[in-house]
Formats: C-alpha cells, sequence, structure tokens
C-alpha cells in the first residue's frame, strides 16, 4: 500500500533557548532534520515524505532536501498555529489511499524497525501508536491536592503515530479542541479506536539542551556499533 510521512516540523522550540528551530540544529555537523527524513526514507524505497514547515523556514528545509534527499519525494507544506492545523495542512497533500506516518521532525532517533512494526500493526488494525509504560511515579495535581495512580496504568506515548488513510483524513475534518495534543486524541474524538505498539527508549523528542546532548552520544555510539 502507499506510504506517507508527515513530518511535523512547524514548531520553533522556544524552550531549546536557541534563536533556530530545534529541527534546523546540528547533531554530528547535520541537522537534527536530516536523520529523521534518512531513517524514513531507509525504511520504505516507495515512502513519501510531506515536511510540514514554520513558513518562515520553508527556505532551510529546502536546503537540507536539496543537499542530501531526492526532491521527487519529498514536498513541503507550512505549518499551522497549532499541531493540529499543521497535521491538517500535510494530510491535504495525501491523494491516495495510503498509510500515513505523522512523525515529530525532532525524534530523529527512531528506527526503521519501529517504522515498519507502526506500518505492518497499522495494516491488521487501522492504527498503531507507539508507547512506552511509564518507568517513573505518576501524581494528578488538582487545584489543591495530588493524587498517586498506579504508573502501570500509565503510557508514554510518541510518534510515529500511524494510520490508515480512511481513518486519519476524514478524522482531521472534524473541529478542533483545546485536548488534540496528538493524532491519537483527534482519531478517538472521531469515533474511533486505536492500537498501542512498544515504542523505543531511544526515540527522545528533543526539546531541551539536555536532549541534544544525550542525542550526541547516542548517535556516536550507533556509527561506533557499525
Amino acid at each position: 500500500m502507499k506510504k506517507y510521512a508527515i513530518i511535523v516540523a512547524g514548531g520553533t522550540g522556544s524552550r531549546m533557548g536557541s534563536q533556530t528551530p530545534k529541527q534546523f540544529l546540528l547533531l554530528r555537523d547535520k541537522p537534527v532534520l536530516y536523520y529523521t527524513l534518512k531513517t524514513f526514507f531507509d525504511a520504505y524505497d516507495d515512502l513519501q515524505v510531506i515536511l510540514v514547515l514554520p513558513v518562515d523556514y520553508t527556505d532551510m528545509g529546502q536546503e537540507i532536501i536539496d543537499a542530501w534527499f531526492d526532491q521527487d519525494r519529498i514536498r513541503i507544506t507550512a505549518g499551522g498555529d497549532t499541531r493540529f492545523q499543521s497535521v491538517k495542512n500535510g494530510l491535504e497533500l495525501v491523494e491516495d489511499e495510503s498509510i500515513v506516518f505523522v512523525h515529530d521532525a525532532v525524534r530523529c532517533l527512531l528506527s526503521t524497525n519501529l517504522i515498519h512494526r507502526c506500518y505492518e500493526q497499522t495494516l491488521e488494525t487501522g492504527s498503531a501508536i507507539p508507547a512506552l509504560a511509564s518507568r517513573d511515579s505518576v501524581r494528578i495535581v488538582s487545584e489543591d491536592n495530588s493524587d498517586a495512580i498506579d504508573r502501570n496504568t500509565v503510557m508514554l506515548i510518541q510518534t510515529p503515530q500511524t494510520f490508515h488513510s480512511k481513518l486519519i483524513v476524514p478524522a482531521f475534518q472534524i473541529d478542533y479542541k483545546d485536548k488534540f495534543t496528538d493524532e491519537a486524541t483527534v482519531v478517538e474524538a472521531f469515533g474511533m479506536k486505536v492500537t498501542l505498539v512498544e515504542g523505543e527508549e531511544q526515540n527522545i523528542k528533543l526539546t531541551r539542551p539536555i536532549d541534544m546532548f544525550i542525542a550526541e552520544r547516542l548517535l556516536e555510539q550507533a556509527v561506533s556499533i557499525k
């Protein structure tokens, strides 16, 4: 089945403390976005990428594509004011019945194995949401109190969140709500259940400077193993 990867790189990365959006910061002399794109292209030869970028940084994104990738496999569209709108903009370029991956550009350490597992699960059940069990104690905080909950019931959600196009395309026609923190919550609001799959410990989201340090070490380790 045809495959699309919507790579969401619409953020500004204010928590990283850099004037440059974090998807363009360098890891081992290449931008974060390079590693994300390369892994998806390595996963499937017939996969098409839809790259969602901030309007002011489309030229920078194009430079990365020109330097390292086949332009025929990538289309760029502008991000919106919310993640929901950014993904919706990307979905407008999905032209065929397909499997659609939606991935955070700054989760650049995912493996091709995770992409393959998400694809296979989506063929079976219509969706695949990578998740890891919480290793930390968890509390729900209210205005006056905090209550401990069983961490065995808590799953930490990652991307690529993967769906059959027949699910995700119509789901994103519903009205936006503040609770839409990811694609799974949108599809559930549309009335469909989602399927969790095992995520990856190294599939971290680069949010703060410490995450860049960790990513550098993990990439160095990967190179040394090869």
